[in-house]
């Protein structure tokens, strides 16, 4: 019988998921946890870089992500939910790989040079932030991840964990760590309700999975169309215009979908009408979802994490032995330190 590979994705935890991140990720990881080993990542860790003076944040929101996870179908007893920091197996295996990287490798990592700029740490650099490319090595290979979920700007850390690997593999003459591959994303990142940018948090232009039928109505009559359709009888322009994008994104009936483009481009379309209909098809989608996420208990939550983080730490906890083996740091027999 064939073993399923395994495969890592998740998420770092700095505020609700959206319908950018249902249409990226969460549909494909429903589908993904039947045929794959799928191991989800709440990256709390990683999150503390950007907000290391408020970790009761960091905490509420990985509970908020998992929560999102099990709404949308995400089922525990498949996939293995894990939050990074309980790992310690990821921290000790950081500190080792740290002393194959250089910081001007770090440095060139196109996803890291990018995140310096949008943040603005060109002079406030945390090395913590720095390090993330080795931190995200200790992840993968913390369980063996032949995969990993993700879009194009995770290239770059992917290469550069499989260079971590090949190094320690060749200094330690071993081969206990394996290279991964990505598994790329097959759909584009969703456009913000604003149509400057991709939908997220820090932007405020994206809708949520726990908004309230009320709050989905208002953020979808106040998404950017075409500013030059001013009356119904005028022409409108389809490319660019938000509403179609989610249209296409979210709903079913693609014939239904190419009528409107065709009369909106003709004139004789409102956006109000337009509008209402995606709101009617994203109150149908966000209805269940929002409902599961309603009776769902924190103590429920806890256990997922914890049961999740548990059977990851017996996967890491070898990978971590294997590891000090070949590094000859083994120093004690195991069941005279247990």
């Amino acid at each position: 019988m064939e073993t399923k590979k395994l495969i890592l994705t998740g998420d770092r935890p700095t505020g609700n998921l959206h319908l950018g991140h249902y249409v990226g990720v969460l549909r494909s990881r429903v589908e993904q946890q039947y045929t794959h080993n799928q191991y989800i990542l709440v990256a709390d860790v990683q999150a503390l870089t950007d907000y290391y003076e408020t970790p009761e944040m960091v905490v509420e929101n990985s509970l908020e992500v998992v929560k999102d996870y099990l709404a949308v179908g995400i089922d525990p007893q498949i996939s293995t939910i894990l939050i990074q920091s309980q790992i310690p197996a990821i921290a000790e295996l950081t500190i080792y790989y740290m002393n194959l990287v250089s910081v001007a490798r770090l440095e060139r990592n196109p996803t890291v040079k990018s995140e310096i700029m949008q943040k603005g740490l060109e002079k406030t650099l945390p090395v913590g932030f720095l390090n993330y490319p080795v931190s995200q090595a200790a992840d993968i290979t913390a369980f063996g991840g032949e995969l990993v979920s993700g879009g194009e700007d995770q290239i770059p850390m992917i290469e550069q964990t499989n260079e971590i690997v090949r190094k320690f593999n060749r200094i330690y003459k071993t081969d206990c760590l394996k290279e991964a591959s990505i598994y790329l994303s097959k759909i584009p990142r969703l456009v913000g309700i604003d149509g400057k940018s991709k939908a997220s948090k820090s932007q405020n232009n994206a809708i949520f999975l726990s908004d309230s039928p009320e709050v989905i109505k208002e953020k979808v009559f106040t998404m950017f169309t075409d500013p030059d359709h001013i009356k119904v009888g005028d022409p409108g322009r389809v490319e660019g215009n938000v509403v179609f994008t989610y249209l296409d994104a979210f709903h079913d009936d693609r014939d239904e979908i190419s009528s409107l483009a065709a009369k909106y481009r003709k004139g004789g379309l409102g956006d109000t009408v337009l509008k209402s209909l995606l709101n009617d098809v994203l109150q149908k989608l966000l209805q269940p979802i929002r409902e599961k996420r309603y009776l769902l208990t924190r103590k429920q939550i806890l256990d997922v994490c914890y049961d999740g983080t548990l059977r990851a730490r017996r996967v890491s906890d070898i990978v971590l032995a294997n590891v000090r083996s070949a590094m000859g740091i083994d120093f004690f027999d195991k069941t005279k330190i247990n």
